[in-house]
Protein backbone atom coordinates (compact mmCIF):
# COMPACT_ATOMS: atom_id res chain seq x y z
CA UNK A 1 0.00 0.00 0.00
CA UNK A 2 3.12 2.81 0.98
CA UNK A 3 4.24 1.87 -2.56
CA UNK A 4 1.00 2.31 -3.87
CA UNK A 5 0.58 5.81 -2.55
CA UNK A 6 4.15 6.95 -2.74
CA UNK A 7 3.82 6.22 -6.35
CA UNK A 8 0.53 8.08 -6.78
CA UNK A 9 1.88 11.19 -5.17
CA UNK A 10 5.33 11.22 -7.31
CA UNK A 11 2.95 10.53 -10.45
CA UNK A 12 0.53 13.50 -9.27
CA UNK A 13 3.58 15.65 -8.32
CA UNK A 14 5.33 15.37 -11.25
CA UNK A 15 2.33 16.21 -13.55
CA UNK A 16 1.50 18.82 -11.16
CA UNK A 17 5.26 20.86 -11.41
CA UNK A 18 4.74 20.20 -15.13
CA UNK A 19 1.47 22.52 -15.18
CA UNK A 20 3.09 24.77 -12.59
CA UNK A 21 6.16 25.17 -14.74
CA UNK A 22 3.69 25.54 -18.23
CA UNK A 23 1.38 27.88 -16.56
CA UNK A 24 4.12 30.40 -14.59
CA UNK A 25 6.20 30.38 -17.85
CA UNK A 26 9.17 29.56 -15.46
CA UNK A 27 12.86 30.30 -17.28
CA UNK A 28 15.34 28.37 -17.71
CA UNK A 29 18.03 27.11 -14.77
CA UNK A 30 20.52 29.63 -16.26
CA UNK A 31 18.00 32.49 -15.99
CA UNK A 32 16.14 32.35 -13.12
CA UNK A 33 15.94 35.74 -11.08
CA UNK A 34 16.06 35.78 -7.28
CA UNK A 35 12.35 35.24 -6.95
CA UNK A 36 12.33 32.54 -9.21
CA UNK A 37 14.87 30.24 -7.31
CA UNK A 38 12.95 30.45 -4.41
CA UNK A 39 10.00 29.17 -6.20
CA UNK A 40 11.90 26.93 -7.23
CA UNK A 41 12.91 25.96 -3.81
CA UNK A 42 9.51 26.03 -2.78
CA UNK A 43 8.47 23.63 -5.07
CA UNK A 44 11.26 20.71 -4.82
CA UNK A 45 10.02 21.21 -0.88
CA UNK A 46 6.51 21.14 -1.53
CA UNK A 47 6.58 17.73 -3.15
CA UNK A 48 9.43 15.94 -1.50
CA UNK A 49 8.26 16.68 2.56
CA UNK A 50 4.89 15.39 1.22
CA UNK A 51 5.99 12.08 -0.76
CA UNK A 52 7.27 9.92 1.66
CA UNK A 53 4.94 11.02 4.51
CA UNK A 54 2.00 9.01 5.06
CA UNK A 55 -0.01 11.47 7.20
CA UNK A 56 0.28 13.87 4.30
CA UNK A 57 -2.81 12.92 1.79
CA UNK A 58 -2.90 12.97 -1.51
CA UNK A 59 -5.45 16.10 -1.70
CA UNK A 60 -3.23 18.16 0.54
CA UNK A 61 -0.71 17.37 -1.89
CA UNK A 62 -2.74 19.07 -4.52
CA UNK A 63 -3.92 21.96 -2.37
CA UNK A 64 -0.14 22.89 -1.82
CA UNK A 65 0.91 22.81 -5.66
CA UNK A 66 -2.43 24.98 -5.95
CA UNK A 67 -2.02 27.36 -3.71
CA UNK A 68 1.81 27.79 -4.36
CA UNK A 69 0.80 28.79 -7.67
CA UNK A 70 -2.33 31.11 -7.31
CA UNK A 71 0.45 32.74 -4.75
CA UNK A 72 3.19 33.13 -7.78
CA UNK A 73 0.58 33.61 -9.92
CA UNK A 74 -0.94 36.77 -8.13
CA UNK A 75 2.42 37.97 -7.39
CA UNK A 76 3.31 38.01 -10.92
CA UNK A 77 0.33 40.41 -11.50
CA UNK A 78 0.83 42.81 -8.71
CA UNK A 79 4.43 43.18 -10.01
CA UNK A 80 2.04 44.27 -13.33
CA UNK A 81 0.16 47.14 -11.22
CA UNK A 82 3.19 48.22 -8.99
CA UNK A 83 6.35 48.25 -11.07
CA UNK A 84 8.49 49.13 -8.53
CA UNK A 85 7.87 46.03 -6.64
CA UNK A 86 9.93 44.11 -9.49
CA UNK A 87 12.99 45.71 -8.11
CA UNK A 88 12.41 44.29 -4.61
CA UNK A 89 11.83 40.91 -5.46
CA UNK A 90 14.50 39.91 -8.33
CA UNK A 91 16.70 42.83 -7.66
CA UNK A 92 18.23 45.62 -10.42
CA UNK A 93 20.72 45.45 -13.15
CA UNK A 94 23.75 47.16 -11.85
CA UNK A 95 26.84 49.13 -14.19
CA UNK A 96 29.81 47.25 -12.96
CA UNK A 97 32.11 48.42 -16.00
CA UNK A 98 31.60 52.39 -17.24
CA UNK A 99 33.21 53.94 -20.37
CA UNK A 100 35.91 51.46 -19.72
CA UNK A 101 36.13 51.51 -15.86
CA UNK A 102 35.77 49.05 -13.03
CA UNK A 103 32.88 50.55 -10.37
CA UNK A 104 34.41 48.63 -7.51
CA UNK A 105 31.77 50.16 -5.69
CA UNK A 106 29.02 48.74 -7.55
CA UNK A 107 30.95 45.13 -7.56
CA UNK A 108 31.18 45.26 -3.70
CA UNK A 109 27.07 45.94 -3.92
CA UNK A 110 26.56 42.65 -5.91
CA UNK A 111 29.59 40.70 -3.90
CA UNK A 112 31.69 40.29 -6.99
CA UNK A 113 35.13 39.73 -6.75
CA UNK A 114 37.45 40.23 -9.69
CA UNK A 115 37.92 36.45 -10.34
CA UNK A 116 34.21 36.35 -11.08
CA UNK A 117 34.36 39.35 -13.04
CA UNK A 118 37.04 38.01 -14.60
CA UNK A 119 35.21 34.32 -15.07
CA UNK A 120 31.86 36.28 -16.51
CA UNK A 121 33.77 38.19 -18.78
CA UNK A 122 35.47 34.52 -20.63
CA UNK A 123 32.03 33.47 -20.93
CA UNK A 124 31.58 36.86 -23.14
CA UNK A 125 34.91 35.63 -24.97
CA UNK A 126 36.28 38.54 -23.34
CA UNK A 127 39.78 37.81 -22.01
CA UNK A 128 40.82 41.40 -20.81
CA UNK A 129 38.79 44.61 -19.68
CA UNK A 130 40.24 46.80 -21.48
CA UNK A 131 37.92 45.92 -24.66
CA UNK A 132 34.78 46.48 -22.37
CA UNK A 133 33.00 49.83 -22.90
CA UNK A 134 30.10 49.24 -20.83
CA UNK A 135 29.55 45.65 -18.34
CA UNK A 136 25.69 45.04 -17.10
CA UNK A 137 25.58 42.74 -14.26
CA UNK A 138 22.10 41.04 -14.60
CA UNK A 139 19.67 40.27 -12.23
CA UNK A 140 19.99 36.74 -13.31
CA UNK A 141 23.52 36.66 -12.43
CA UNK A 142 24.96 36.95 -15.92
CA UNK A 143 26.86 39.51 -17.53
CA UNK A 144 25.76 41.44 -20.50
CA UNK A 145 28.61 43.71 -22.05
CA UNK A 146 28.79 46.08 -24.84
CA UNK A 147 33.02 46.29 -26.51
CA UNK A 148 34.30 49.67 -26.87
CA UNK A 149 33.84 51.19 -30.74
CA UNK A 150 37.00 50.70 -31.63
CA UNK A 151 36.97 47.01 -31.08
CA UNK A 152 33.43 46.24 -32.62
CA UNK A 153 32.98 46.44 -35.99
CA UNK A 154 36.21 46.48 -38.23
CA UNK A 155 38.24 43.26 -37.27
CA UNK A 156 42.19 43.09 -38.60
CA UNK A 157 40.82 40.81 -41.94
CA UNK A 158 38.40 43.44 -43.23
CA UNK A 159 41.40 45.85 -43.43
CA UNK A 160 43.97 43.17 -44.55
CA UNK A 161 46.32 43.44 -41.96
CA UNK A 162 48.38 41.18 -40.49
CA UNK A 163 47.50 38.95 -37.34
CA UNK A 164 48.96 39.63 -34.11
CA UNK A 165 50.29 36.96 -31.79
CA UNK A 166 47.92 35.95 -28.98
CA UNK A 167 48.62 36.29 -25.77
CA UNK A 168 46.65 36.10 -22.55
CA UNK A 169 46.09 39.31 -20.01
CA UNK A 170 47.12 38.66 -16.59
CA UNK A 171 46.06 40.54 -13.97
CA UNK A 172 48.60 41.82 -11.58
CA UNK A 173 47.37 43.97 -9.05
CA UNK A 174 43.47 43.92 -7.71
CA UNK A 175 42.75 46.16 -5.57
CA UNK A 176 45.46 47.59 -4.48
CA UNK A 177 47.47 44.16 -3.35
CA UNK A 178 50.19 42.29 -5.97
CA UNK A 179 49.17 39.06 -7.49
CA UNK A 180 52.93 37.54 -6.73
CA UNK A 181 52.41 34.25 -8.27
CA UNK A 182 51.09 36.05 -11.70
CA UNK A 183 53.63 38.53 -11.35
CA UNK A 184 56.27 35.52 -11.15
CA UNK A 185 54.76 33.93 -14.37
CA UNK A 186 55.17 36.91 -16.48
CA UNK A 187 58.89 36.54 -16.17
CA UNK A 188 59.22 40.16 -14.17
CA UNK A 189 60.56 41.70 -10.79
CA UNK A 190 58.39 43.62 -8.61
CA UNK A 191 61.31 46.46 -9.96
CA UNK A 192 59.86 46.61 -12.97
CA UNK A 193 56.01 46.03 -12.08
CA UNK A 194 56.51 49.49 -10.17
CA UNK A 195 58.26 51.04 -12.95
CA UNK A 196 54.98 50.10 -15.22
CA UNK A 197 52.39 50.86 -13.12
CA UNK A 198 54.78 54.54 -12.35
CA UNK A 199 54.21 55.17 -16.37
CA UNK A 200 50.49 54.59 -15.78
CA UNK A 201 50.55 57.38 -12.93
CA UNK A 202 50.31 55.46 -10.09
CA UNK A 203 52.63 56.64 -7.07
CA UNK A 204 51.62 53.53 -5.08
CA UNK A 205 50.54 50.36 -5.44
CA UNK A 206 47.79 50.47 -2.86
CA UNK A 207 46.30 53.67 -5.37
CA UNK A 208 45.65 51.17 -8.08
CA UNK A 209 42.06 49.54 -8.32
CA UNK A 210 43.21 47.09 -10.83
CA UNK A 211 46.14 46.38 -13.33
CA UNK A 212 46.53 43.80 -16.18
CA UNK A 213 49.92 42.89 -18.14
CA UNK A 214 49.41 41.87 -21.84
CA UNK A 215 52.66 40.55 -23.48
CA UNK A 216 51.22 42.14 -26.95
CA UNK A 217 49.55 45.64 -25.34
CA UNK A 218 51.34 46.22 -22.15
CA UNK A 219 50.02 47.86 -19.15
CA UNK A 220 46.36 48.71 -18.17
CA UNK A 221 45.73 50.56 -15.34
CA UNK A 222 43.20 51.97 -12.99
CA UNK A 223 43.23 53.85 -10.08
CA UNK A 224 41.20 53.56 -7.00
CA UNK A 225 38.60 56.79 -6.68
Amino acid sequence: MDFYYITVKLATAMVGLWLITKLLGKKEISQLTAFDFVSSLMLSEIVGNTLYDKDVHLTQLLYALALWTALSLGLEKLVQFIPGLSRHLNGTADLIIVNGQIDFAAMKRNNLDFDQLHTLLREQNIFSVREVGFAVFETNGNLSVKKKTSLESVTRQDLQLPEEPLSLSLVLVENGRVQKKRLEHTGHSMKWLLKALKEQGAARIEDVLYAEWDESKGMFCQMKK
